[in-house]
């Protein structure tokens, strides 16, 4: 899974095909297809793992927080951690979906849907100010989380730092007039 990962990032899923992950793995290419029947299962597979690292993460974030800010924070925190210490899973996990086979896309958007409810739930409980759209205002937030591998560089501000200066940012625009 983790070669998976790593040549899906390095050439993107249309590029890489089952024969190059199995001679990077070290296994016969017919071998490949005895635990993925096809290479949409395999990037399902390595999509799932990854949501579910990343979940996992948040989930223990927030156990204990009972304030709304800190506790988005928190969860910011923890995505972009998570995201930033395996860059190849951050590509697959961050990835166009729209150029994939239909049903491939719309399993791995019901995946990130299931995580993102973690995000809709922590933004419907912040008091945010009369008009903002909640939905939107979540979107900008995992947008900029999602594309900080892009721009990431180790010797720079660590993921931490980056996460909570990204909600301090969006706060006070968010919380105007409440």
């Amino acid at each position: 899974m983790a070669v998976s990962a790593r040549l899906f990032a390095r050439g993107g899923f249309d590029a890489t095909s089952m024969r190059d992950i199995a001679g990077e793995a070290g296994m016969l290419a017919g071998s490949m297809y005895y635990h993925f029947p096809s290479k949409n299962d395999l990037i399902a597979a390595v999509y799932e793992r990854g949501v579910a690292e990343i979940g996992g993460a948040v989930d223990v974030a927030l156990e204990g927080r009972q304030e709304p800010w800190e506790r988005l924070e928190a969860a910011c925190v923890a995505h972009l951690d998570s995201l930033l210490a395996d860059r190849a899973h951050a590509a697959v996990m961050t990835a166009d979906l729209s150029r994939l086979d239909p049903r491939l896309r719309r399993r791995l958007v019901k995946m990130r849907d299931g995580y993102e409810r973690r995000f809709i739930g922590l933004v419907a409980a912040l008091p945010l100010a009369p008009g903002i759209d909640r939905g939107l205002w979540r979107l900008q937030l995992l947008g900029a989380l999602n594309w900080t591998p892009t721009w990431y560089r180790v010797d720079g501000k660590p993921p931490a730092a980056i996460a909570r200066a990204l909600v301090a940012a969006l706060k006070p625009a968010a919380a105007e007039g409440s």
